[in-house]
Formats: structure tokens, C-alpha cells, sequence
């Protein structure tokens, strides 16, 4: 009798503790959002008890929210004083936004729309920034145009140094003045119209002295890693547009450059000691080389690229100074050329040593172009060099689908007589004179070998074929 009693009691036990498990989680799924909240307090106390005995908060969502309102920060130049006016010059704002910026990883600092900012010298220094900064260019920035705001012997105007991961964007403009400079030049042409001469001209009387003789560059990259440049444009630049000095990962697009054809050194794009540049979709247009490719360069990409003026897409000068050079595995393709010095050129300084190598340039489409095609192993920019027998050694350079109109030689292949140009090879060359019934220059070639892969327009019966057979030609080139 007990133990029946004792069994009924345990049954209604067991239903009771059935049932009350069902009320909570009836409760619990009709209060869920109580609950949550309730949890979320919990270990908010559970957080602070942390920071109270010296912890720090581990959470991963307030490590992520934390992190999303870091990422989405952005510093505006005008709410750190910049005028945007013109006249005033913005640069202590610039660099005050800069300072705050650099402190947060993947922040922008914002250059607004509908004002221009007068900015002088400045640097953008990176080795304690955090890394991807936006620096976002919606506005337009211009130089001085005072020859008081420039320290003699500054070789660039905007400058960012050892950042890792910086991206300038927009849709802005970066305007270098540049005529103020050009002025003040030998080698400016005063007869050439310019759209903006009456406003430069009331410049120049604004100056009342001449600018310092080192012209700078409008905005440079150096030490960098993970650059990316797009959208904006530099015009009117008093030497070199964009640089890129000792930087890897560089990635250039839609970007413009633009100065007038007689504006003197004003490259559009300059390379030095850079590596895994990738350059497209981008216009250039300046007063000489559209892309420069100096030594130390290797693994260039350049597509989709609009050249003209200017003198074209050059690798060199190398070499100048008796100095050892390097450049290697360049690529050029689906480029047009208008109206340019030369096409694809490749130019080198008697006296130098080292190498150019394993170079392609293809799809190239030049229309009134003087000399489409063409290496220089005596390239001198004086009224006179000395003779000198080393040379940098070209070598494993490719020509492919070259189309278009030249107005004075087609190809100009002028090698080392110690040195010569080896490995060179075209194919699909149809190059045109603007004049048909007027007798051009011929192609030229001295001291260069290699192999016509088919036939070319104009015939080019002057490339050697095989390798150099003077004694000790080959030795020399293989131990650069």
C-alpha cells in the first residue's frame, strides 16, 4: 500500500516538473525580447566588471561595432578650418585632418565639392598612420602661385610617404599652376596660345620674382605598398603630374593628366624603383613623356591608355651618369597615340651599364606620331655628349600589331656599337606617312638584331637577324 503511494507521488511529481519546464518556455519565447535585452545587460555588467579589474572587453559584437564605427570615419578639412576660398592657404587644416585621420585604420579624410583650396607644400607622412586611408578629392586643390611660399630646391608639391594602403579618389581637381614655372623656363615656347594665358599672365605680375629653378612635382608617392590612385585629375603640373618612387602594389585608373604640349618636363605618369604597377583606363596629355619607366622598375602593366601630347611611353633615360640600370618584364598594350614626339621608345645614356629586358609592346594605335617605334642607346637631351663605349644592354624586346601614321620615321633603332640590341622582334607593323608623295627617312637600325616575325609596311630590311658575332659582343650583354 505504501509503495502504490509512494509511486502516485512520484507520478505527479513528474507531471508538476513537466509542466513548469512548458510555462517557462512559453514565457521565455512570448518575453524573447526581454530575455535578450536581459542578456545584453548581463554581459554588459559582465564587461565593465572586466574594465573594473583591469581587463579589457572581449565581446566580439562590440569588438565588430566598435570596429564598423572606426571604418566608417570620416575627417573633413573644413571642420579642422580650412576656407576653401582660394586666397587662403588650407594647408595647416589639411595636414590638422591628416593627423586625425591617420589614427584610425580604413578612415577618409574629405576634400568636399564646390570649393577650391589654396594648399602649399605638404606632406602626408605614414610610418605611425594606420593603414587604407581614403583620402577622397571631391573639391579642387591649387598651388600658390607666390614664389614666396616655395623653398628653393623642393622636388614636390603633395606628398605621401611610407603609408601602407592609401587610396586617393574622386572627382576633384589638383591644379598646379604651372605656368608661373613654364614661364620661367629656356626651353617655354611664349608663342603658343593657352587657354588660361590672360589669368596666368596676371599671375606672373602678381609674382614680381621668378619661382625657385627646381620645378616640383604635383603629387608624389615614396616607400609606399597597396597605392591606389583614380578618378581624379592633375592639370597644369609644374614638372612630373603623379609620381611613384620605391612603391609596390601601385594601381592607377580613370585618371587624367593635363597640361599644354609645350609645357617643359611635365610627364604624366613618372615610375622609378617601383614594382607591380598596374596603369589603365587613364588619359594623359603633357608636355613630355605621357608614362616614364625609370630604373628599378619591374612587372609593369600599362592598358587602355590615351597618350597625346606628349613624347609618348618611354622607358629611360637610363644609365645617365655612368649608373647601373634595371628594368624588366614591361608590358604595353591597347594604347593611342596622338600627335606625339615618339610611340613606344626605349632610351639609354652612353657611359651606363645594367639591363632592359623581356619588354612587350602591343595594340598600339599612333596617329601622326613622328617616330612611332623606337630604341636609343645615345639618348643625350644636351646640344652635345661624349662618346663612351658602356652601355645599357637592351635585350627580349617584343613589337606587336603597331598601326597607324608616322610624319617622320617609322622605326629608329640606334644600338651600342660594344652593346648592341638584341632579342628584337615585330610583328603586324603597318605604319603609314601623312604625306604619301613626300620621300620620309627610311627605317633606321644600327647595331640591332633580332627577327621580323612577318612582313611589315614600311619594310624593315635593316634589322640583323640572329645575335652580334663581333668577339666578346655577347659575353659583354649576358654578364650585365
Amino acid at each position: 500500500m505504501c509503495k502504490i503511494k509512494f509511486r502516485n507521488l512520484t507520478f505527479h511529481l513528474f507531471i508538476a516538473v513537466l509542466f513548469w519546464f512548458s510555462c517557462f518556455g512559453t514565457c521565455s519565447t512570448r518575453d524573447g525580447k526581454h530575455w535578450r535585452q536581459s542578456k545584453a545587460a548581463s554581459l554588459s555588467v559582465f564587461e565593465e566588471r572586466e574594465k573594473g579589474q583591469g581587463g579589457r572587453s572581449s565581446h566580439p559584437r562590440r569588438q565588430m561595432a566598435a570596429k564598423q564605427v572606426m571604418n566608417s570615419a570620416t575627417f573633413n578639412v573644413i571642420d579642422y578650418g580650412a576656407k576653401g576660398d582660394g586666397h587662403t592657404d588650407d594647408a595647416k587644416a589639411f595636414q590638422a585632418a591628416w593627423a586625425a585621420a591617420c589614427k584610425v585604420e580604413a578612415s577618409t579624410l574629405m576634400v568636399p565639392s564646390g570649393s577650391v583650396f589654396l594648399v602649399g607644400p605638404i606632406s602626408f607622412s605614414g610610418p605611425t598612420c594606420q593603414a587604407n586611408i581614403i583620402f577622397q578629392i571631391d573639391g579642387k586643390i591649387v598651388a600658390p602661385p607666390s614664389s614666396g611660399a616655395w623653398k628653393p630646391g623642393l622636388m614636390q608639391w603633395i606628398e605621401f610617404t611610407k603609408l601602407k594602403g592609401i587610396t586617393i579618389r574622386g572627382k576633384g581637381i589638383i591644379d598646379g599652376q604651372g605656368s608661373v614655372w613654364w614661364n620661367d623656363s629656356p626651353t617655354n615656347d611664349p608663342t603658343a596660345e593657352e587657354s588660361t594665358s590672360s589669368y596666368n599672365d596676371s599671375i606672373s605680375t602678381e609674382l614680381g620674382s621668378k619661382m625657385p629653378s627646381t620645378k616640383p612635382t604635383t603629387l608624389r608617392f615614396y616607400g609606399s605598398t597597396g597605392v591606389t590612385v583614380t578618378g581624379i585629375t592633375i592639370q597644369n603640373s609644374p614638372q612630373t603630374h603623379l609620381k611613384f618612387d620605391s612603391c609596390m602594389n601601385v594601381q592607377v585608373s580613370s585618371f587624367t593628366a593635363s597640361s599644354p604640349s609645350n609645357s617643359p618636363n611635365t610627364d604624366g605618369i613618372h615610375l622609378e624603383n617601383s614594382q607591380d604597377v598596374v596603369i589603365y583606363s587613364t588619359t594623359l596629355a603633357c608636355g613630355d613623356d605621357c608614362v616614364s619607366i625609370q630604373t628599378g622598375c619591374t612587372n609593369i602593366y600599362i592598358h587602355d591608355v590615351n597618350c597625346g601630347p606628349g613624347h609618348g611611353i618611354s622607358i629611360g633615360g637610363l644609365g645617365k651618369g655612368n649608373t647601373k640600370a634595371s628594368v624588366s618584364n614591361i608590358t604595353v598594350r591597347d594604347v593611342m597615340m596622338q600627335n606625339t614626339l615618339t610611340g613606344v621608345r626605349i632610351k639609354t645614356w652612353q657611359g651606363g651599364s645594367g639591363l632592359v629586358q623581356q619588354v612587350m609592346f602591343s595594340n598600339i594605335q599612333v596617329s601622326e606620331v613622328e617616330t612611332p617605334i623606337m630604341i636609343d642607346q645615345y639618348y643625350c637631351d644636351k646640344s652635345k655628349c661624349n662618346n663612351q663605349t658602356s652601355a645599357v644592354a637592351v635585350s627580349d624586346i617584343n613589337y606587336v600589331n603597331i598601326h597607324g601614321t608616322y610624319t617622320v620615321q617609322s622605326v629608329h633603332f640606334a644600338c651600342s656599337d660594344s652593346v648592341p640590341c638584341t632579342g628584337v622582334s615585330l610583328s603586324n607593323i603597318q605604319l603609314k606617312s601623312v604625306q604619301e608623295n613626300n620621300h620620309l627617312e627610311e627605317p633606321f637600325c644600327w647595331e640591332a638584331y633580332g627577327e621580323l616575325r612577318t612582313a611589315t609596311v614600311p619594310p624593315i630590311k635593316c634589322l640583323q637577324t640572329g645575335k652580334p658575332s663581333k668577339p666578346g659582343t655577347q659575353s659583354n650583354i649576358e654578364s650585365r
